[in-house]
């Protein structure tokens, strides 16, 4: 079913955000789920039809005050009929729901209400009320999954959380960006689970790692022992699992190499999470060339008195700013000792180098606010404390 009348309806989104299963089905507005008491006094749930008056797909307010049901007829919790709102039988169909009633309860001091909001809240404290008495607790807010249809979403379901928020207009600046993660180790796993949340329209996913049970103890999720024995690539369990969410996740089952510098051209924003070497320098010197922005992240974590230490970094290099790339990037390890490289296990710290990093690139493209466009940022664990240098 499409969602578009619901999307662009402020009416019938305020509905679907307070969690009521509302959809739109063969010219009507369908709401389920609505708890009620029938004659024998037990509760059920039952479906308000109402018929959709819209132009261009915007509801213009209900025709009438009346709506339909689907369901046995609604009592009181002492099993007495509703009777001042029975109107007649109703033959309405929407969809697979065949309604059984019409009802009729008019707004005072108006004949109608002023949108569908106000009119499925008007019917639903009505019927559900009863049934709060026998079950206390009880709502039609049931907050159900909503599939999003291929084509009008990059999700697979409805992202309500931004809707919720009333932030629906600050993440679409997000739409159509098109990302790279270059290396999916603990801070890469990390980065894709936060961007899968946001609306871009595709993730290039860049490694040629086997996933192995050392990886999924700073992996986001929780790996089972069947996904483990499968021994499967990193970017291939990693699709799996966010594709269920996000339909724009591109796995490249390979290392980033000379032969793929081409693709980052097509790129709005990469992330890199790969090892130093030549090829992190040739994509840097390509990204910089090209005016594509990007994040670096790195991780300094050493062993001292029985307990880690350490930093945090995340470099900002964008068209306005890359005089910093030599002093603040890493392209070899110098022969230092980095304890982080023996994989011992610290998944909050990716996870805490993925978020500042993912910040940073919602701050490039106005989700968030950026007063000092810092294009370096270190975190030091012991000392708690987060240093900003290189701003714009």
């Amino acid at each position: 079913m499409s969602q578009r009348p619901i999307d662009r309806s402020p009416d019938l989104k305020r509905l679907r955000d307070e969690g009521y299963n509302i959809s739109v089905a063969d010219g009507y507005v369908v709401v389920r789920d609505v708890p009620y008491v029938t004659a024998s006094r037990q509760v059920l749930r039952g479906v308000l039809i109402v018929s959709l008056n819209a132009a261009n797909d915007v509801a213009q307010g209900a025709p009438d005050h009346t709506m339909d049901w689907a369901g046995e007829y609604p009592c009181y919790a002492s099993g007495a009929p509703i009777e001042e709102i029975r109107c007649c039988e109703s033959n309405a169909r929407a969809g697979n729901v065949q309604a059984t009633f019409k009802f009729s309860a008019k707004p005072k001091p108006h004949d109608r209400y002023r949108d569908y909001h106000a009119q499925a809240r008007a019917y639903i404290a009505r019927l559900s009320g009863p049934a709060g008495e026998l079950l206390p607790g009880i709502t039609a807010q049931t907050y159900p999954h909503l599939p999003a249809a291929e084509g009008e979403s990059v999700f697979t379901y409805q992202d309500t959380a931004s809707s919720r928020a009333d932030i629906s207009a600050i993440t679409k600046r997000l739409e159509g960006k098109t990302i790279g993660i270059l290396g999916l180790g603990g801070t890469g796993g990390y980065i894709l689970d936060f961007l899968a949340k946001t609306p871009v329209a595709a993730i290039h996913l860049y490694d040629g790692d086997v996933f192995s049970q050392h990886n999924a103890f700073r992996a986001p999720g929780a790996a089972s022992g069947q996904d483990l024995e499968q021994t499967p690539l990193k970017v291939s369990y990693f699709a799996g699992v966010y594709r269920r969410m996000h339909r724009g996740i591109v796995p490249h089952p390979e290392f980033f190499g000379p032969q793929h510098l081409h693709e980052l051209d097509d790129l709005d924003f990469v992330f890199l999470s790969m090892e130093a070497g030549d090829i992190k320098q040739q994509a840097v010197a390509r990204l910089i060339e090209r005016g594509i922005p990007f994040v670096d992240v790195g991780m300094g974590i050493f062993l001292r008195n029985e307990a880690l230490g350490g930093t945090l970094r995340v470099t900002t290099v964008t068209g306005s700013k890359h005089d910093h790339v030599k002093e603040r990037i890493p392209f070899s390890d110098g022969g230092i000792k980095n304890e982080y490289d023996r994989n011992i296990q610290i998944a909050e710290l990716n996870a805490l180098n993925a978020a500042f990093a993912v910040i940073r690139f919602k701050k490039i493209f106005g989700v968030y606010h950026d007063q000092g466009q810092e294009h370096h940022m270190v975190f030091a664990i012991g000392r708690n404390d987060i240093n900003n240098e290189e701003e714009a």
